[in-house]
């Protein structure tokens, strides 16, 4: 909803910002550390598959989801994983090909039932080749036929402007960075570092 150039000068009183802002950031406290209750051996298979593969961290997800599963990919090749987004709307038209054997593919999304992703699972069906889903519904064709299963639950808090889709995509960035983070913590006695691959940084 696009807000008024006269409603937008109308700024309200700066403690009622400051309380709304602290609310908002302990909602999404809480949404994160609700993963703790999800927390059990399907990130751990999750993780093994990512360091089992021999090519690459293959992201996908439509809208929101695809947006997060880009910089989840980015992040992860700034740290010495190899790793790639794809679309699934262009995967249907030809970038399958990009994702080999040897890959791991991670999908994102909501629902788990988004129709772009539906030729991506099936080819991973189809070769073998392991399948991480960060969803949000188990009971779900993305989470039926993932090998490993992330779950982000509706979130069910009360919370105003929209919070809860918010709050569900902070937790599937958070599973991306978690995985990130233990692989390149396992990893850190191997000679590549994130130092390498983000040289313009420092």
């Amino acid at each position: 909803m696009a807000i008024s150039k006269d409603a937008a000068t109308t700024r309200i009183d700066e403690t009622t910002d400051l309380v709304a802002a602290r609310k908002v950031l302990r909602i999404e406290a809480d949404a994160i550390l609700q993963l703790l209750d999800d927390l059990d051996s399907e990130f751990v298979k999750a993780l093994d598959f990512i360091f089992k593969a021999r090519g690459r961290v293959i992201v996908s997800g439509m809208g929101k989801s695809g947006h997060i599963g880009n910089k989840i990919a980015a992040t992860l090749a700034s740290t010495g994983t190899p790793a790639q987004f794809v679309h699934p709307a262009e995967a249907s038209h030809g970038d399958l090909g990009m994702i080999t054997k040897d890959d791991v593919v991670l999908c994102l999304s909501n629902s788990g039932g988004t129709k772009e992703l539906s030729d991506i699972i099936a080819y991973t069906r189809r070769f073998h080749i392991p399948l991480i889903a960060i969803v949000g519904k188990a009971d779900s064709t993305l989470g039926r036929r993932a090998d490993a299963l992330l779950l982000c639950r509706m979130f069910r808090k009360p919370a105003r402007w929209g919070l809860p889709p918010q709050l569900q995509q902070q937790q599937r960035w958070r599973w991306g960075m978690l995985l990130q983070l233990l692989y390149f913590r396992a990893a850190a006695s191997m000679p590549n570092s994130t130092a390498f691959f983000t040289r313009a940084a420092n």
